[in-house]
């Protein structure tokens, strides 16, 4: 083997390894509650001075029946809403979902950047890197879980 295929061979390796722990702090730990699996929640690392932060997740929805999430807790924020974020006519719009964000049976719903969101509002301590913050999600049919989200860059995971 020549030395560069074992330099290259050896770093990916010492890479892997390296980043494997980070990988996977990343990430919020997978929850199931009934027929709903939450799963790559995160929480936006807020600017300086900001009072509103966002949340993102994937819902998957493995029922026969749909259900809906319908409200949201946290002890960090005033104000907690489910939002929608659109393009009408050349124009970025966003919204609360005041009825909640549908999960249809045997779909998945992912809450990311520039469309569906968790919005914080009235944040009480600006939300840093590598924190964990809960949030209790309510769902129509399913009931209330609380999970863990980790606070990271939102530039990581814009492609969410």
């Amino acid at each position: 083997m020549s030395f560069v295929r074992r330099f290259v061979t050896g770093s990916f390796l010492a890479l892997s390894l390296i980043a494997s722990p980070a990988l996977a702090e990343t990430k919020m730990a997978t929850a199931e509650l009934g027929t709903l699996k939450l799963s790559d929640g995160w929480v936006k690392v807020m600017i300086p001075g900001a009072k509103v932060a966002g949340g993102y997740l994937t819902i998957e929805n493995t029922g026969t029946e749909a259900d809906r999430l319908v409200a949201l807790k946290t002890s960090f924020a005033k104000k907690n809403e489910i939002h929608e974020m659109a393009m009408n006519n050349d124009i970025m719009t966003m919204r609360p979902l005041e009825d909640g964000l549908d999960i249809p049976a045997g779909e998945t719903v992912i809450l990311k950047p520039g469309s569906f969101h968790l919005m914080f509002m009235g944040v009480t301590d600006p939300i840093e890197a590598g924190e964990e913050n809960e949030i209790t999600l309510v769902f129509d049919k399913a009931g209330e879980i609380t999970v863990s989200f980790p606070a990271l860059e939102g530039a990581m995971h814009s492609g969410h």
